[in-house]
């Protein structure tokens, strides 16, 4: 093998893992933590098994009466004593296209209510979240930002 095949062998071979790495991590840009809508939460947001999830991991007063804040408006009267910290909020999203998450579910500790949703991370670097009932036009968005 002359010098320019072994040239181009490795070029080829370094450009295929960047291209594959870049492709691999395309999904995972959503990973970490960002503030919601109304900057007084954190939400992680982190992989279960072939999906996307996010829990609250941080309150801006977590806790209510001295005691940590609860999930007192779940319709579940069982649930109503489990702590907002911690809580899943985000599930079972999953990775449509560069910058598109589909088909996931997001709970709303104000109003104990689930609504379907997706997530689309936009040129800025905000995240937009549409919850809604049925079909996407019928719903509401926000903007969340990156803690970091």
């Amino acid at each position: 093998m002359n010098m320019k095949t072994q040239v181009f062998f490795v070029l080829l071979f370094t450009f295929s893992v960047v291209s594959f790495s870049i492709l691999d991590t395309g999904a995972d840009v959503l990973l970490g933590v960002w503030w919601n809508h109304e900057k007084d939460a954190h939400i992680e947001i982190y992989k279960c098994e072939n999906q996307y999830c996010g829990k609250i991991v941080w309150l801006e007063e977590p806790n209510e009466d001295g005691a940590p804040k609860k999930d007192k408006h779940n319709p579940e009267e069982s649930m109503q004593t489990r702590p907002l910290m911690g809580l899943n909020i985000l599930n079972g999203f999953e990775f449509k296209e560069e910058g598109s998450w589909v088909d996931g579910k997001i709970y709303n500790p104000r109003d104990g209510k689930t609504y379907s949703c997706y997530l689309k991370l936009l040129d800025d670097g905000k995240l937009k979240v549409r919850g809604f009932v049925g079909i996407s036009l019928i719903g509401k968005t926000q903007f969340w930002e990156r803690v970091n």
